[in-house]
């Protein structure tokens, strides 16, 4: 099953929603656009708009990743992901996967980090068995580690669910650079600022669809 980078960033979006906000998941259509648009925690960033939205999740749906949820009294149809029951996850591989499939190639650092919210990994020998047990599966790997290029202390793995990288463009240019830890430290605050910042915009976004389902 290969998904287009449309359906990644969708399926991906209403996993880390569902990690992250489950209050307010299922997500309506408009809440997913806006998800999928973050400017924060995306890589890259894209404007679909909601026609873009609904044709990919309408694909989700055949292919058996999406489900179409309509709750008691409401008028908005939402949607939820079936990731862990159609490709067989545990809560951990489901965060590594989603963390690939919307921040690009990751290393086992960053996914520890960018992970908080979605499972609490221990360690990072704990992701690194979780890498290992995403790209050993006998029923077809969903991620990979590439090879490690000029620059970079740690080898970046991606996920497999949009067919195999092409390993042949990921060269020097895109390894970031070896930095300084405070800069580095400076970086992650910064992140997390735009992240949070985005995530309560959402939520207002989200609070005010609510209310107007209970109108």
């Amino acid at each position: 099953m290969i998904l287009d980078p449309v359906e990644v960033r969708v399926l991906g979006s209403l996993a880390e929603k569902q990690l992250t906000t489950p209050d307010y998941y299922p997500l309506s259509l408009n809440s997913l656009t806006n998800a999928c648009n973050q400017k924060s925690n995306r890589n890259p960033v894209v404007n679909y708009t909601e026609d873009t939205v609904r044709e990919a999740l309408s694909r989700l749906v055949e292919k058996g990743l999406v489900r179409r949820v309509l709750g008691a009294g409401s008028r908005v149809r939402k949607y939820k992901h079936l990731m862990p029951e159609t490709l067989h996850l545990d809560a951990a591989e489901t965060a590594v996967l989603c963390i690939l499939m919307l921040r690009g190639a990751q290393t086992p650092g960053e996914i520890r980090s960018r992970t908080g919210r979605m499972h609490a990994f221990q360690s990072l020998q704990e992701v690194e068995e979780v890498l290992a047990r995403l790209a050993e599966r006998d029923e077809g790997a969903l991620a990979q580690e590439l090879p490690r290029v000029p620059g970079q202390k740690e080898n970046r793995f991606v996920h497999l669910l949009a067919g195999e990288p092409d390993v042949e463009s990921l060269g020097p240019a895109d390894a970031a650079p070896i930095k300084a830890e405070s800069e580095t430290r400076l970086e992650v605050l910064e992140a997390e600022f735009k992240r949070l910042r985005d995530e309560v915009a959402a939520l207002r976004q989200e609070l005010a669809e609510f209310r107007k389902e209970l109108e």
